[in-house]
């Protein structure tokens, strides 16, 4: 739930601090920008409310447990420009989500927790359409800027992410965002290639 009470706060960030064309990366923004951060708001929204109403069918409630503020970190070292604020939220942070979601699925039907589990798969669908998003409008601002979406991607995860992206990657979800492994395969540390290499040839 806390997770999805930060992207709410990120969702309507995204459209009021950069609705200016003064805002780095200085690009004026067509409608369908705010329309789709809005339809990802919404979501957001909902997703909240089915946890938090999830928690107390539990017995639980949110605020009851301790969190961490790893995203509104990377938030606030990158509200200084739009292509930072897509590039790491976006499709460094929400894309990691969909390579962990599918296998905390896993564990809730493991568990005997099937309605949690068709919460949590209906969430993952929407999430995948919020990380095109991502991809879509960092696209649309590198074209407007002549520059080269995915070494321009490259750069910016490089200078504003810590440490390298960690396999494994749900690529099949990332794909259908748009997301696909020129994107984000050269991001990797040589040792963690090696070692999903290694992996995907002793299935």
């Amino acid at each position: 739930a806390h997770i999805e009470s930060y992207a709410i706060d990120l969702s309507w960030d995204i459209i009021l601090r950069f609705h200016s064309k003064e805002m780095p990366p200085k690009v004026a923004l067509p409608k369908e920008f705010y329309g789709d951060w809005l339809k990802v708001a919404w979501d957001e929204a909902r997703h909240f409310t089915m946890w938090a109403d999830r928690l107390l069918e539990m017995g639980s409630e949110y605020g009851t447990l301790p969190v961490h503020d790893g995203l509104w970190q990377s938030a606030m070292e990158t509200k200084e420009n739009l292509l930072n604020r897509l590039a790491i939220i976006h499709m460094v942070h929400e894309a990691r989500g969909l390579d962990v979601t599918p296998k905390s699925i896993a564990k809730f039907k493991g568990g005997g927790d099937k309605k949690s589990a068709a919460l949590m798969h209906e969430i993952y669908i929407d999430e995948i359409t919020h990380v095109e998003a991502g991809v879509r409008w960092f696209k649309y601002l590198c074209e407007k800027l002549r520059m080269d979406p995915i070494q321009s991607f490259h750069e910016i995860v490089r200078k504003n992410f810590r440490g390298n992206l960690k396999p494994p990657f749900n690529t099949k979800a990332r794909e259908d965002a748009g997301f696909t492994e020129a994107w984000y395969l050269p991001l990797v540390s040589k040792k963690e290639g090696k070692s999903r290499k290694t992996s995907q040839e002793t299935k």
